[in-house]
């Protein structure tokens, strides 16, 4: 097959965003190392145009989002649909089924085949949010109902992040994991001394790797925390994440004498694979999780796990850890159901659970989703159609 033009297009991404940063880059990086052309289109503080290792990287000026603590949107549809027309996609792939879902439209017009990629559940997000479990499935199925259709195909990481297509009938969505760097993640980044840092030898050194947002609830592993201790545990726990809970997150912690340390956005890939191999448990309590990539690194360093059972995290873990209900009691009895396995065992289960995620099979499946490789393509869900 000849080089295909992969334009792709990104909302909320800002300069200290994580998994969704990250699956951009390994997914361009991968359809570059195919042959094909990928090109990114993000929003930014400035414009900027520029050739980089997963391909060319367009930013276009986009404001802050009130209250995201950095996200930006691509707001000008009549900019970024002239900027389509002078690229001239021979796919498009879309990661934003909100403020972008006008551009499969465009695709459909110009006959550019397009997917839109599900990076979250809508009814798990609104849910965080607040709205009850009613209101937000009838909101969800709404807007899912008119992603599915403008829309070539729906890509979902994950059967979680699937089954609210499947509600609503959708019979184009396609399945394709992301990925982990299994190089760059290794247990073999234990670092003594930077557990040191953050807890004595006999405390348990947990790590929380996410972002500071009502979506991604981090104030249940502050609970979990404090559950554990007040049950005698000794237990430190350590964030990497920034976001406009940080403030609020800050004063819990010292209200409640809490034993944890802020390291705000850790913007080096070494610094963070070794934190988090160096802790004994990562905790991510993000129910609206459709795939997990910070988890699956933790567990690719050798650390287990301990998710919420609201997410999609209970596929991509295994046993290689545990899933707990989205408070802080239930995650403190997981994590000492976890630390009650060896840690031989357990780091070595975790590390085995990721070997199962490498970003050549998740290369693979996306550029299927494309139609755009001949060896393999991603299994349709069932009796859905190509």
């Amino acid at each position: 097959m000849n080089a295909l033009r992969v334009v792709r297009l990104a909302n909320f991404v800002a300069p200290a965003s994580g998994g969704l940063r990250t699956a951009l880059r390994e997914l361009g990086r991968g359809y570059r190392a195919a042959g094909h052309d990928p090109v990114l289109v993000v929003p930014g503080a400035h414009a900027d145009d520029r050739e980089t290792e997963q391909g060319r990287v367009i930013t276009l000026p986009g404001p802050l989002l009130p209250g995201t603590g950095g996200y930006r949107v691509l707001t000008g549809s009549r900019q970024v649909a002239a900027l389509l027309e002078e690229l001239a996609p021979d796919r498009l792939e879309v990661a934003d089924r909100t403020t972008l879902r006008w551009t499969g439209r465009w695709a459909r017009r110009a006959r550019v085949p397009a997917v839109m990629v599900s990076h979250e559940t809508a009814d798990g997000v609104l849910r965080t949010w607040g709205l009850p479990e009613p209101a937000a499935r009838r909101a969800a199925d709404a807007l899912n109902i008119r992603t599915a259709h403008s829309y070539a195909r729906v890509v979902c990481t994950t059967e979680f992040a699937a089954r609210e297509f499947v509600r609503i009938g959708a019979r184009n969505v396609v399945r394709a994991p992301l990925g982990v760097d299994l190089a760059g993640r290794h247990p073999a980044l234990y670092d003594p001394r930077l557990r040191a840092r953050y807890a004595r030898a006999d405390e348990t050194l947990l790590v929380m790797c996410s972002r500071l947002s009502v979506e991604k609830r981090p104030g249940t592993a502050f609970d979990a925390l404090d559950a554990l201790r007040r049950r005698g545990g000794r237990a430190a726990l350590v964030v990497a994440g920034d976001g406009p809970l940080r403030p609020r997150l800050e004063q819990r912690a010292r209200e409640r004498a809490l034993p944890v340390t802020f390291l705000g956005h850790l913007a080096d890939p070494g610094a963070l694979g070794a934190l988090q191999a160096s802790a004994d448990v990562c905790l991510a309590p993000g129910p609206a999780e459709t795939f997990g990539l910070a988890a699956l690194e933790a567990m690719a360093s050798g650390t287990p796990v301990v998710a919420s059972a609201s997410s999609a995290l209970s596929e991509v873990i295994g046993s290689a850890g545990a899933v707990a209900a989205d408070h802080g009691e239930a995650f403190a009895d997981a994590v000492e159901l976890v630390l009650a396995r060896g840690e031989a065992d357990r780091r070595g289960a975790a590390r085995a659970r990721a070997e199962c995620f490498g970003w050549d099979a998740a290369v693979e499946a996306f550029l299927g989703a494309h139609d755009a490789t001949l060896p393999t393509r991603p299994a349709l869900l069932p009796g859905a159609a190509p």
